[in-house]
């Protein structure tokens, strides 16, 4: 299986299979290999699911590259929670030493470095996020490994022989860099070892299933790769979907403003999700609850009231989310209308006009402290301003995790 070759959906290969692949493979993309007939265990998962005298190695890596995670990041995450529920380990790497590389993938020019601090401040804040997916008191059921308990012991031999597993124009097959390439954009030879080091991750964990982005099948492939290099049994990789986000054109993320806080307060949250468009509503059943798709309501608004109910229930508990579906006023927030503020504007000045903080002065120093979020997004730039209402209209700005208010225009 190469990198190159393209995705096919999976969702109808359970079929015939025990019933619990039909919940490990809910919303897969694509499982690789995969000879669905054959009873070679490393050419058909369901095969190594059934031959195996030991729970699975499912190895998942984050790269703790910003401070806060959205929904589509808990995707892969809630997959990992489906092994360990099935009874196999789940491995979850940090990955706080490739973060300082970054990782190329989809990126048109170079990533910032993160320094150690940064990375490892980052890290917390993820650990801390992923608490609500993941079983972590089950004995064996989770590993937390941080990938510089390997790569940063390295030696240049060692440097040399990842590097030698792999030419240059098998690199440049990876899309991102391809694109680079064509275009003459700069491509740094640290970033080349990105694939290496995150591969050589499922050598040190001796990873049986690699979970990832429909994105990281060019990684994954490479960790296979790396695996037999070493004389290890190659992993599966298992792809998930990009998850689309609330404004249903492109993929969630944070710069788009198009995304849903995993840790945002109970009633943005709700209030985001009870909006999502119809034609997204089955996707966002599917890879982000645990709800029979057979049995969903009819009606849209329904199932926008559902869907927006249960994922807020899994993050806050069901009393917040009753309360948020309810709109009762004492989980409600505050609204702070913008028409009072001359743009452009210090978001420090909104903190205080907005009476969140009692003083320029406290909204600059929880800033410093980095106790405030807009959407959920920690704010670390102090003199932050912003040009236009349109920037700031109908985002939820907070300080710690009990002063919200909602920006209106």
């Amino acid at each position: 299986m190469t990198a190159s070759e393209s995705s096919k959906p999976v969702l109808a290969q359970s079929e015939g299979t025990p019933e619990n692949l039909a919940w490990l493979y809910r919303g897969a993309w694509e499982i690789f290999p995969n000879q669905p007939n054959s009873k070679d265990a490393s050419e058909n998962l369901a095969a190594r699911l059934a031959q195996t005298d030991r729970p699975l190695r499912v190895k998942l890596g984050i790269d703790p590259t910003g401070s806060d995670i959205h929904l589509g990041h808990s995707i892969p995450v809630r997959k990992l929670r489906a092994f360990q529920d099935a009874g196999h380990t789940a491995v979850l790497i940090i990955g706080d030493f490739t973060a300082r590389i970054g990782d190329p993938t989809g990126k048109s020019e170079v990533r910032r470095q993160l320094t150690p601090a940064e990375v490892a401040q980052n890290a917390q804040t993820y650990i801390n996020q992923v608490r609500p997916i993941l079983d972590f008191d089950t004995p064996g059921r989770l590993e937390i490994r941080y990938n510089s308990e390997w790569l940063s012991s390295l030696d240049l031999a060692e440097i040399l022989e990842l590097l030698s597993t792999m030419t240059v124009g098998q690199m440049l097959a990876k899309e991102g860099f391809f694109d680079r390439y064509q275009k003459e954009n700069p491509i740094f030879l640290h970033e080349f070892l990105y694939p290496l080091m995150q591969g050589y991750d499922s050598v040190a964990v001796a990873a049986d299933v690699e979970l990832g982005g429909t994105d990281q099948k060019f990684n994954i492939a490479v960790g296979r790769d790396l695996q037999r290099h070493f004389g290890k049994q190659p992993q599966f990789g298992l792809l998930l979907p990009i998850l689309i986000g609330t404004d249903g054109v492109q993929k969630m993320s944070k710069s788009l403003n198009n995304y849903v806080g995993v840790s945002e307060h109970a009633t943005p949250m709700y209030q985001k999700l009870e909006k999502v468009q119809d034609n997204l509503l089955e996707q966002y059943f599917e890879l982000l609850t645990n709800l029979p798709l057979d049995e969903l309501p009819s009606a849209p608004r329904d199932r926008q009231q559902l869907l927006a109910h249960d994922i807020v229930r899994q993050y806050h508990g069901k009393e917040a989310a009753d309360k948020a579906r309810s709109g009762d006023t004492e989980t409600g927030i505050p609204e702070f209308s913008l028409s009072q503020v001359q743009f452009p504007v210090k978001l420090s000045y909104i903190i205080s006009a907005s009476g969140l903080c009692k003083s320029n002065g406290e909204a600059r120093r929880e800033i410093q402290g980095k106790a405030v979020k807009l959407d959920g997004d920690r704010i670390d730039q102090v003199d932050l301003a912003f040009d236009s209402l349109e920037q700031l209209a109908g985002r939820t700005l907070s300080v710690g995790k009990k002063r919200f208010v909602r920006l209106v225009g």
